[in-house]
Formats: structure tokens, C-alpha cells, sequence
């Protein structure tokens, strides 16, 4: 699986506190992230970057994994070694204090894609079947959406449609969502931040990664089209398909 990693600090913003990047392991198994930073006086950038670095270097560092349910396990005890690491960096930091980040990891091996997800950042998936979320967002319109309280569309323009319900690091200990669907030849994904999704609405998004073009050319234009309409916040995109010639890359 091949695909680019692309993070834009918007039309607003004084710095772009989103990070990720798409790395491989010991056997050239692939590993998207995004991380979407927040709190702790401007330090939200500290704590994505720590997310994806130690994810990073934990990853390259890791041989095959055969079977999902091993991958799951590992990524479990990873993301809470990470979540104590950025905790324990905000606590011993002053500027750090409050710091966390959401995080969006999708992998792939032997046909299936394993996405785990805290916070906001999203994940969707476009095969023969359609174009779907897979995560749900741990927000706090989210919730109000599932309780019956609010609508969708109201959630789009709702208020305090970005305060989120858990994140990685604001606490000693946090459970990640994890997810498992099966992935062929041809397939899409998207991992995204919310700057992008605030502003870029599910058909659009549809109708801009099913066109016949590269993954980089695409996921250029919607971070364009976010910027067009604002860019009041950080936009970060992972676009990544298992069809090679649909546009291949490293991390930006």
C-alpha cells in the first residue's frame, strides 16, 4: 500500500500543531498516521510530533506481524506506552501543561486495514461497496448526534463541534478505538485531520478522490478547497490506495 502524506498550516493559524506522516516496517509493511494537537499553551505541536515520532520509531523497529489480531495487541501496548510518554512530558514541562493530541493510525497487512483512532481525526474508506467513515468521532457533537439530541447537519455547524471527548496524553491512561475491514486491490483510504472535514463535506470528498487522478494531485485540491473556505485551521490529509499506480510517496 503506497500514498502521500500532505498537512497545510491554513489561511489563519500562526503554526500547524497537526503531524503524521506513512512509514514502513522491517518487512515493508504500511503504517499511516495523523495527529491533530491541542492545549497546553501552543504546545498541542509538542504533543503531535511526539505522537507520530515514537510512532514512527516503534513501527520501523518491528518485524512482520501475520495476523490482525497480534497487530491489535501491539498497537494497544504502543499507544499506551506513547500516551505515558506525552502525560509524563506535560506534566514535567510547565508550557506543556494540557497537552494532548487526537490520533488516527491506520495499518495494513494480509488484506485487512486495523485503523485505531482517539479523538476527531478520521478515517474513511472507498472500495466497490461505497465510500464510508470508519471511525466515529469521540466528540462531544458526536455524542449528542448518537443520543439523539442533535442532527447531523446541525453537528456541522454546531458551536463547540471541535471539543473532543478523549485524546492521547491528556491522561495517564486512554483506550483507543480499533477497527478491522477487509481491503483489496484498488481500494482508498483517507485519514484526515478536522480541519479538513469541518469544511469539506462527505460528497465532496467523494467526488474529489474518485476522480482519475494521483493521490497527491487529490488530496492537493481538498486541502485547496478547505483553504478556500477559510482555512481557519490546520488541514492534514493522507490519501493511500492499494492500487500502485494511483500515486505513490513517503511522509512529508
Amino acid at each position: 500500500m503506497k500514498g502521500n502524506f500532505l498537512t497545510d498550516r491554513g489561511r489563519i493559524r500562526s503554526h500547524n500543531e497537526d503531524s503524521g506522516g506513512i512509514f514502513y516496517n522491517l518487512a515493508d509493511q504500511f503504517l499511516a498516521i495523523i495527529a491533530d494537537g491541542m492545549g497546553g499553551h501552543q504546545a498541542g505541536d509538542v504533543a503531535s510530533q511526539m505522537a507520530t515520532s515514537l510512532m514512527k520509531a516503534k513501527w520501523e523497529s518491528t518485524n512482520e506481524f501475520t495476523t490482525p489480531q497480534d497487530l491489535e495487541a501491539w498497537l494497544v501496548e504502543t499507544i499506551a506506552e506513547i500516551n505515558k510518554s506525552i502525560y509524563v512530558h506535560s506534566q514535567e514541562n510547565k508550557e506543556c501543561e494540557g497537552m494532548g493530541t487526537t490520533i488516527v493510525i491506520a495499518i495494513y497487512i494480509e488484506e485487512f486495514l486495523t485503523i485505531a483512532h482517539i479523538g476527531d481525526s478520521r478515517c474513511y474508506l472507498l472500495n466497490d461497496k461505497g465510500f464510508r467513515q470508519i471511525t466515529e468521532d469521540h466528540s462531544l457533537v458526536n455524542a449528542l448526534v448518537q443520543s439523539g439530541q442533535i442532527t447531523k447537519d446541525d453537528a456541522q455547524h454546531h458551536p463547540r463541534k471541535n471539543i473532543v471527548l478523549k485524546a492521547l496524553g491528556t491522561d495517564i491512561q486512554v483506550d483507543p478505538e480499533i477497527n478491522m475491514v477487509g481491503i483489496e486491490t484498488g481500494d482508498k483510504i483517507l485519514l484526515c485531520s478536522d480541519g479538513l472535514t469541518d469544511k469539506i463535506e462527505y460528497p465532496e470528498l467523494l467526488e474529489v478522490i474518485q476522480q482519475p487522478i494521483d493521490n497527491l494531485e487529490a488530496g492537493q485540491q481538498l486541502i485547496d478547497m478547505a483553504n478556500a473556505r477559510g482555512g481557519e485551521d490546520n488541514i492534514s490529509i493522507i490519501l493511500a490506495s492499494l492500487d500502485l499506480s494511483m500515486g505513490e510517496g513517503e511522509s512529508a
